[in-house]
């Protein structure tokens, strides 16, 4: 039985006009998402830029803002190194004289020492007594401020280098000096200019005093001159409690 071509030939139409109609609207589809997601992300990038952007920024205002103290804390650092440095050399400076480190040089030695005791049942002259023949804490002190006022760099008693701090004491006709007792002769010795040194022991008044007793009671007070290296002060630095004068 032969077809009729008429009636085959409209459904491969219909069909292949379904399936364009089809395709079309699958492009379309196709299309038309991507393109949302495409804006969508681009708004997230913009966001996300943005974002770091603004915390790019604040770390950079946090880092110049840590500089900036950093810069300042060194400045003070840089301040007080300074001021270190200066009192250290200041301290370097007075150290001699604070008899915290050893001096040596030229020198002027006093020697002080008590009188003679009369012989046995030999009376003493009119108007002496025993005291008068013993070197005071006022004569060894004496001594110390006229070579002192006289420039000295640096002193001893007895071998003992005095500070500011030093505390010299007479209990009978012994001396007490930073916790030790010493007997007579009294050695005092000055370092400095010599000359300068022995003007002020000859115009002190207070030292003048004692010569003058030295002549009549028979005193011992011997002056010379010599080299010397005076040692550094090793006790503690603290002001003496008083200061007892015998």
């Amino acid at each position: 039985m032969k077809s009729e071509p008429g009636r085959r030939v409209l459904p491969r139409v219909a069909v292949v006009g379904v399936f364009v109609v089809f395709g079309l609207l699958i492009a379309a589809s196709a299309q038309s998402v991507p393109a949302d997601e495409r804006a969508d992300r681009r708004t997230d990038l913009t966001a996300l830029v943005g974002q770091r952007t603004d915390d790019v920024a604040a770390l950079d205002a946090q880092a110049a803002a840590e500089r900036a103290q950093l810069e300042a804390d060194s400045a003070r650092l840089a301040e007080t190194d300074s001021a270190l440095a200066a009192e250290r050399r200041a301290g370097d400076a007075v150290a001699p004289q604070a008899g915290l480190s050893a001096v040596r040089g030229p020198a002027v030695a006093v020697a002080l020492d008590d009188a003679p005791a009369p012989e046995s049942g030999e009376p003493l002259p009119v108007g002496i007594t025993y005291d008068d023949l013993v070197v005071h804490q006022q004569d060894v002190q004496a001594v110390v401020n006229a070579l002192w006022g006289a420039g000295a760099e640096a002193l001893s008693i007895m071998g003992e280098r005095i500070v500011a701090t030093s505390a010299v004491r007479c209990v009978g006709n012994t001396l007490i000096l930073h916790g030790r007792v010493y007997a007579p002769p009294y050695e005092i010795v000055a370092i400095g200019d010599q000359n300068r040194l022995q003007e002020g022991l000859d115009t002190d008044p207070a030292v003048a005093v004692y010569r003058e007793w030295a002549g009549i009671v028979g005193l011992g007070y011997e002056v010379s001159r010599t080299e010397v290296e005076l040692p550094a002060y090793e006790g503690p630095l603290q002001l003496p409690n008083s200061q007892v004068t015998g």
